[in-house]
């Protein structure tokens, strides 16, 4: 199934240049767009909430190290490994599972979205979409490499949102002086 909906993606790219173009571009430089258009909500939750700034940063670390162990277990290689392929982008050979820029994007998407604003989180969720889809076409990745890392980045926010909801329980418990260090 997995490669059957590769497929699917995958032999359309190489039919025309334009687009193609557009895609490899998302594929290697739409996540540097992402990470500008997330520092929006990011600095201006600094001011607001520095705690949801912080949940924002653990959440992308989370689901980094995540994906490196999940990539480091994995079996499954790169799809211009094992088939013929429209490889559009160069791409070093080695784990496909997860895609790392899948799983960066979809982690900020949806740590913005869980931390800061839903409706940063939705636009960013849709640049992350657009760069999944991208790395599939440029025939570097597998779809489930992409669903992955979305599924990664969701436990990785829902970790981080699980430990900070315990970290303000405690925090709002502990005696004042605990705060002051007196």
């Amino acid at each position: 199934m997995n490669y059957h909906v590769f497929q699917l993606i995958n032999a359309a790219a190489g039919q025309n240049d334009q687009v193609d173009d557009v895609f490899e571009w998302a594929a290697v430089w739409l996540i540097y767009v992402l990470g500008v258009v997330a520092a929006v909500p990011l600095l201006s939750g600094l001011r607001q909430a520095r705690a949801a700034v912080v949940r924002v940063v653990a959440a992308l670390g989370l689901a980094f190290v995540t994906g490196q162990v999940v990539a480091a277990v994995s079996t499954e290689v790169r799809p211009f490994q094992t088939h013929t392929v429209h490889q559009l982008i160069p791409h070093d050979p080695g784990p496909s599972l997860p895609s790392d820029h899948a799983t960066a994007a979809f982690a900020v998407a949806f740590a913005v979205g869980a931390f800061l604003s839903w409706r940063w989180g939705a636009a960013l969720s849709v640049l992350a979409v657009i760069i999944g889809f991208a790395r599939v076409w440029t025939g570097v990745h597998y779809p489930a490499d992409v669903l992955v890392g979305a599924l990664i980045a969701v436990a990785a926010s829902g970790v981080v949102d699980t430990g900070g909801r315990v970290y303000d329980r405690w925090a709002r418990r502990r005696p004042p002086s605990a705060a002051t260090g007196h």
